[in-house]
């Protein structure tokens, strides 16, 4: 068995490989790999997702096509760019850019990928003329969906896990116990079970999406109500789960993604009240463009005299006849 994972405690051992299968393309050979094959699997359920509900969220479907592809090629740039930024071979980026192309190598970062789709979706949202945040609400929910999935890819690649663990459901694998990772021994002890994080994170994402897909069928009450939840939802969840992964990105000291994840619950609390008051007042300005008008006096007269004009002049006309 040359690659598998394990569970030692519970007596499972799972075999394993990255690559699914090789497709031959003139002198060289395409991999399928299963975290490839599991992003896309996690995009097409979010994209099936938005378009099935995107009527009860008023927005046209092709139109939001548009959005979602331009922001998930984005979304793959943001990821890319933000894992170079930040990773401590950003040197040897810098000098040989081109490498910055080799995605196939490893390297991308969930953060970059939603701040690069969220921030394309402020650009391709007006210009497609779909409502901004309600593009938002339901891009959340999908996202919750593609990160779920997507996480999966993390445990065929035996990467993203914690420190050493004596849960029933520490993980190890070839890789992980391998002394040939730069981790091993640094991190965690290799001989010792570790945090299957990856699992953790999918797990608080498929109860993300079971909490903001009820929201926004029984309690949605203003736009940008699930965006704002979703960034203090996913904050949350990965400041703790950050803590305990071994792979942390780092700026100087600080873990990057703890950071981010801090600065995500803070600025989702404040956006969540943001929202909210913009409804009120819009609500209110809607209700102003109603009874305003109603209540003016001068129309009120002008009303009253218009319709005194109206009986007198067919009064006048049944004389005549």
């Amino acid at each position: 068995m040359d690659s598998y994972v394990s569970f030692p405690k519970l007596g499972w051992t799972i075999p394993l490989e990255e690559e699914i299968f090789s497709i031959p393309f003139f002198n060289t050979e395409i991999s399928v790999r299963w975290y490839g094959l599991l992003i896309a699997v996690g995009f097409l359920l979010a994209t099936v997702y938005g378009f099935r509900n995107a009527k009860r969220f008023g927005i046209e479907k092709d139109p939001m096509l548009d959005v979602v592809l331009t922001c998930v090629v984005m979304a793959f740039i943001g990821a890319r760019l933000y894992y170079v930024f930040f990773s401590d071979d950003r040197a040897q980026y810098l000098a040989n850019p081109i490498t910055i192309l080799y995605v196939w190598q490893g390297g991308l970062a969930i953060y970059g990928g939603v701040i690069g789709a969220f921030v394309t979706g402020l650009w391709m949202c007006p210009l497609r003329k779909v409502d901004t945040l309600r593009m938002f609400d339901i891009a959340s929910i999908g996202f919750l969906i593609g990160q779920a999935i997507g996480r999966w890819g993390n445990f065929f690649n035996q990467e993203a896990f914690g420190g050493n663990t004596e849960l029933p459901w520490g993980m190890s694998g070839s890789w992980i116990s391998s002394s040939a990772n730069p981790l091993a021994g640094v991190g965690y002890d290799p001989a010792v079970p570790v945090h299957p994080t990856f699992l953790y994170e999918s797990l608080w994402c498929i109860l993300g999406f079971v909490l903001l897909h009820i929201v926004s069928r029984k309690a949605y009450q203003f736009r940008g109500q699930l965006f704002a939840m979703y960034i203090m939802w996913y904050g949350t969840g990965r400041f703790f789960i950050e803590l305990l992964r071994t792979d942390s990105l780092y700026l100087f000291t600080m873990k990057v993604s703890c950071l981010v994840a801090l600065l995500s619950v803070l600025g989702g609390a404040i956006l969540f009240f943001v929202f909210k008051n913009l409804e009120s007042h819009r609500a209110e300005a809607t209700d102003d463009e109603v009874t305003i008008p109603l209540a003016d006096p001068q129309l009120v007269v002008r009303a009253a005299e218009s319709e005194e004009k109206e009986v007198v002049e067919e009064d006048t006309h049944g004389e005549q006849n």
